[in-house]
């Protein structure tokens, strides 16, 4: 036996290392532009959300100063108060 025939055991598992170290760190990259990606999304979803609340919530405050003003000159004319 040859110390060639004990080095390529060892040189084929460390290649087997290698080329699964790299294909981790490959796919560990690709999962950190994912998450970026998607917290952009969310993010400009949550943005939208925020501004159509804004809107339904001046939209509703309108709302109940007419109708405060309505009962107002209601309870006027019927001299509730």
């Amino acid at each position: 036996m040859n110390s060639f025939d004990s080095i390529v055991p060892l040189c084929t598992f460390a290649g087997t290392l290698t080329v699964l170290g790299i294909g981790f760190i490959y796919n560990n990259s690709r999962i950190s532009d994912l998450r970026s990606d998607v917290g952009g999304r969310i993010s400009s979803l949550q943005e939208l959300m925020d501004a159509k609340l804004a809107r339904q919530e001046e939209m509703l405050l309108s709302k109940f100063a007419e109708l405060d003003n309505r009962l107002t000159r209601i309870e006027a004319q019927l001299n509730l108060r």
